[in-house]
């Protein structure tokens, strides 16, 4: 009896444990499990208070048939006020990216009165009230990505181009219209748009293309949207974006303080084929929620006209420097002279990696590509740049903002 008295009296409690679970669900929608690629996972802190389980690293892609917690968050402090303050500090420093977690539901339940007291219990939560934040993707459209300006610039010579929109211009315009950063991320929305519900209240402008656009407010009334001038939105409406009403296959969604995705090597554009930056390195999907911070209109904003855009026509008059590959010794005088009085058109299967252009076949200078291949257009690898038009055999394509930075054709002009 007097030993089991000295072992509790050494082993007593003292201080206090506190522990949160993140979870890849949304608290949005019910606490929808979410699954999906970890662009950024940072649980760093080695602080004597804290303790972190978790399995997560960047990279690393959360299934949709498997338990989705995330991480074990525990502190401890000499008392429960210190531990509570402890957990929220962690939390607003801990990241994790690429999917929907719980973890400013976490940090709404910590700072709650009922809990700052002690006071509740596990029927708490049925009626506390969860502020969200982010834009939900409802429809995502045909091609809608994340892009930034001017994109992921020096990585070029190893392989990586620098993404960022196809027309610089309306994307810089956009960001202009709300006052934002010049590298604030944006939606590029290729041919037809998504439908995006907004979770908090927030202010966007429209660029580029213009498309059928409206706000749906929770009655289901809807109002239309004005292109080039800043527009309020507010928590729980829906802005839906259709089909093209004008020429240009590209607009932009500018939000106002940008989107709050962490750079990839420098950047928070898209690379689709590389699996990296934006929205886990892909484009929008059905049940994405874009990051975003919860803003107003403040009267800084500014309007632009149309005349500050330029026009867009089915038709385009493209300059171009002749080079590096011309006549006589890869195409004949008369493929040049040929080349730049064609029409071209764009061919359907075209993308941000390249344009495809259809026109008129070349001679060439040569029958073959010699020690580079069979085929004339061929030539040992060499740089590429960003509107190089090089010809992939007999088809000319003009390389976009996705592009390879390397090959083995011709390119007669840039």
């Amino acid at each position: 009896g007097d030993r089991a008295c000295i072992a509790d009296y050494k082993h007593a409690p003292k201080g206090h444990a506190m522990q949160v679970r993140l979870y890849a669900e949304d608290p949005g929608k019910n606490f929808q499990p979410s699954s999906g690629l970890l662009t950024h996972v940072d649980f760093s802190g080695s602080a004597s208070y804290l303790r972190v389980d978790s399995w997560s690293e960047s990279g690393m892609t959360v299934p949709a048939a498997y338990d989705p917690m995330l991480a074990k968050i525990i502190v401890y402090e000499d008392n429960r006020a210190a531990a509570t303050g402890r957990l929220i500090e962690y939390l607003g420093v801990a990241h994790v990216e690429g999917i929907v977690t719980n973890r400013r539901y976490l940090e709404q339940i910590l700072w709650s009165d009922v809990v700052q007291r002690g006071d509740h219990t596990t029927s708490f939560l049925n009626s506390f009230e969860f502020d969200d934040i982010g834009i939900e993707v409802i429809k995502p459209g045909t091609q809608t990505t994340v892009q930034d300006y001017p994109g992921r610039v020096g990585y070029w010579d190893i392989g990586v181009p620098p993404s960022g929109p196809m027309d610089t211009l309306a994307f810089r315009l956009g960001n202009k219209i709300l006052g934002n950063e010049s590298n604030a991320a944006g939606l590029e929305i290729t041919l037809t748009g998504p439908t995006l519900k907004f979770r908090c209240e927030s202010v966007f402008a429209l660029t580029g293309a213009q498309l059928d656009a409206s706000i749906i407010d929770a009655n289901g009334e809807s109002r239309c949207v004005e292109y080039g001038k800043a527009i309020a939105i507010n928590a729980g409406e829906t802005l839906k974006l259709g089909k093209l009403v004008g020429d240009g296959m590209r607009a932009y969604l500018c939000v106002k303080g940008g989107l709050q995705y962490f750079d990839y090597l420098g950047s928070k554009s898209t690379f689709t084929l590389g699996q990296f930056g934006g929205q886990s390195g892909r484009a929008l999907q059905l049940g994405d929620v874009l990051p975003i911070k919860s803003t107003i209109l403040t009267g800084k904003e500014q309007a632009l006209s149309q005349d500050n855009f330029p026009s867009l026509t089915k038709q385009w008059e493209v300059s171009v420097l002749y080079g590096p590959h011309g006549a006589p010794e890869f195409f004949t005088p008369e493929d040049i002279e040929t080349f730049f009085a064609t029409e071209w058109e764009v061919h359907f299967n075209s993308s941000r990696t390249g344009v495809r252009l259809v026109g008129p076949k070349p001679d060439w200078a040569r029958q073959d590509g010699g020690e580079a291949g069979l085929h004339p257009s061929n030539i040992h690898d060499n740089a590429y740049t960003i509107g190089a038009v090089d010809f992939t055999g007999d088809m000319p394509v003009i390389l976009g903002p996705d592009g390879p930075g390397l090959g083995g054709v011709v390119c007669p002009v840039t």
